[in-house]
């Protein structure tokens, strides 16, 4: 049958600096035996995570998210609201959340 049961002991998450050790092991040299893996002891010996910085929103991609919540509009309302007032109703909800995102 093709269940079979796992081992905790395989399925367990290594930590960061397990998983950091493991790296170090697998980048070094095969020619160098005795090298032994590097061990982080530290917590602060673990590099801090690479935040990127918020992308700036295309004209486009604005409008296309604009369109977008325009017609959900419409949508909730049955399509028997004017047009024009979905587009500016979404248009303010969608400054208003990228303006929320960029501070």
């Amino acid at each position: 049958m093709g269940l079979k049961r796992r081992n905790p002991a395989r399925t367990r998450l290594l930590t960061a600096p397990e998983v950091l050790a493991v790296m170090a092991a697998s980048a070094a040299p095969a020619a160098n035996a005795e090298a032994k893996p590097a061990v982080v002891t530290k917590a602060a010996d673990v590099p801090a995570p690479v935040v990127a910085a918020p992308r700036k929103i295309t004209g486009d991609e604005r409008h296309t998210m604009i369109a977008k919540a325009a017609y959900r509009h419409a949508e909730l309302a049955g399509f028997a609201s004017d047009p024009v007032q979905n587009w500016l109703a979404a248009e303010r909800e969608i400054d208003a959340a990228l303006e929320r995102k960029a501070s």
